[in-house]
């Protein structure tokens, strides 16, 4: 009798045991869902590298975004996988070069030798929506798109649960009529039904604002995709006048552009604050491509670099690129190796707990680790480029690029940042190996989904040769 209550205990207890057991596994794993940190990408679009103060403006005062960049890690060698918006875009949206899946060129204006049904990100390619969503992830994208308007590539079709959003690759900032299109174009939304513009970069950010009040309780990956500082030069009189100092009226209104932007940057940090998000919330600036235009009466700066959107010397490539994670990294902090917009996605998978496998050929890297000191060493040793009559590849600090019309081109753009010194008379070896890693590369990408119109060719082959900003201006 003794041995049968004995043993009954113990069942009892060993009962009692493995319910404790799974009542603390799920409290655990409540916990661990709760700890997973929130992304936040915040993309500008053609802001030139000097335009912002933390990188030199003398003219332009951006104190939000100053204070983003001294909250976390200024990445030094901040570049995207395009001089131009939609393939950055589509290599930022999947950690995969775009030149690999056929993406080389802006998605506009198809001609008719071109179809639509492939004029957009492959339904193919996995997003960082996609991959985030496999983690538990409730994915907001408000903004701009520029990835595909037909159907099947919308953002709400493509990993991202609430959207506000608009067609084509940008939009007047005032207003939209019901039947308009292009820039013209409605708002589109699949959450509410979109209130008339006010400013279309006050709407990103209050778009924005909202979506991480409806979602403070859950893991997040918010895509605040500003339409600023690209055209059409529209701004608030009121911004305008501010900078009336400037002697360059489109340069006055695309400062005041920048202003309005930074304001924007700063409601959504005000917001991870008032919300208690803010430390666990990794968020990333940047731009997508260089600023637009050359010569001294450009609006945009994009010094120290040379060069400008639409061609892979630094300044079409190389751009503003800040990532904040007060939990995890230390202020003021910077990073001095390359850093791509193709880390953000593996990065941010790493973070949230997911795996990437081989099959997926991502082409970027979970940079994370490097950048919190935890491995030495280089991911990005090795980077290429392909954009329409241009090709490039870096070596380390060796950046060579590949023009129709000349002898190929070699610089260091580590003693020579404005890319002024083309010393490949003085390295032909060096030229012949790099030559040969990025004819390799190029001749295995697949078919273009399609091209821009044959007049962009001559104007990017003239941009090479044109003068850029070597000093910022102060008037």
């Amino acid at each position: 009798m003794a041995t049968t209550i004995f043993s009954k205990t113990i069942k009892l207890f060993m009962l009692l045991i493995t319910a404790i057991s799974f009542v603390n596994a799920k409290a655990l794993a409540a916990e661990i869902e709760v700890d997973k940190p929130n992304f936040i990408i915040i993309i500008a679009d053609d802001l030139g590298y000097g335009d912002l103060g933390y990188t030199g403006s003398k003219q332009i005062k951006t104190p939000h975004i100053d204070a983003l960049a001294k909250s976390g890690v200024i990445v030094e060698q901040g570049y995207v996988s395009a001089p131009v918006c939609g393939p950055s875009r589509a290599g930022l949206m999947t950690g995969r070069n775009q030149v690999n899946f056929g993406f080389d060129n802006n998605n506009v204006k198809p001609g008719p030798q071109y179809n639509r049904e492939y004029f957009g990100l492959p339904v193919t390619e996995q997003t960082i929506a996609d991959r985030l969503a496999k983690q538990g992830y409730v994915n907001g994208m408000i903004g701009k798109w520029h990835l595909g308007d037909e159907e099947h590539f919308k953002a709400q079709n493509r990993g991202f649960d609430q959207v506000w959003t608009y067609p084509v690759g940008g939009h007047d900032y005032f207003r939209s009529e019901p039947d308009g299109e292009g820039y013209l174009s409605p708002l589109e939304s699949n959450y509410k039904q979109p209130e008339p513009i006010t400013y279309i970069t006050d709407d990103t950010g209050n778009e924005s604002v909202d979506f991480i009040k409806r979602n403070k309780d859950k893991p997040f990956f918010l895509y605040a995709s500003f339409n600023a500082p690209h055209a059409p030069l529209q701004a608030p009189q009121e911004d305008i006048d501010l900078y009336k100092h400037i002697e360059n009226k489109n340069r006055r209104i695309y400062a005041a552009m920048i202003h309005r932007l930074d304001i924007n940057v700063g409601k959504i940090i005000s917001e991870l604050k008032a919300n208690g998000v803010y430390d666990n919330t990794v968020v990333v600036f940047l731009s997508d491509n260089g600023g637009p235009g050359h010569g001294l009466n450009s609006r945009t700066v994009n010094v120290p670099y040379r060069g400008s959107k639409g061609i892979l010397l630094e300044g079409g490539i190389r751009v503003p690129f800040l990532i904040s994670w007060p939990a995890q990294i230390k202020a003021n902090s910077v990073y001095h190796k390359p850093v791509t917009a193709l880390d953000l996605a593996p990065t941010f998978v790493a973070l949230s707990g997911g795996k990437i496998n081989k099959k997926d050929k991502i082409d970027g890297h979970n940079v994370f680790p490097y950048i919190s000191g935890e491995k030495a060493g280089d991911p990005n040793h090795e980077m290429m480029w392909r954009f329409t009559v241009s090709a490039s590849i870096r070596d380390g600090d060796w950046k060579l690029i590949r023009l129709p019309d000349r002898l190929p081109l070699l610089y260091n753009v580590k003693n020579d940042l404005a890319e002024l010194n083309d010393v490949a008379a003085e390295h032909p070896q060096r030229v012949v190996k790099m030559l040969k890693a990025l004819g390799t590369w190029d001749v295995s990408t697949p078919q273009h989904l399609y091209m821009e119109g044959a007049k962009y060719k001559k104007q990017q082959l003239k941009s090479y040769d044109v003068e850029y900003h070597s000093i910022q201006p102060t008037k």
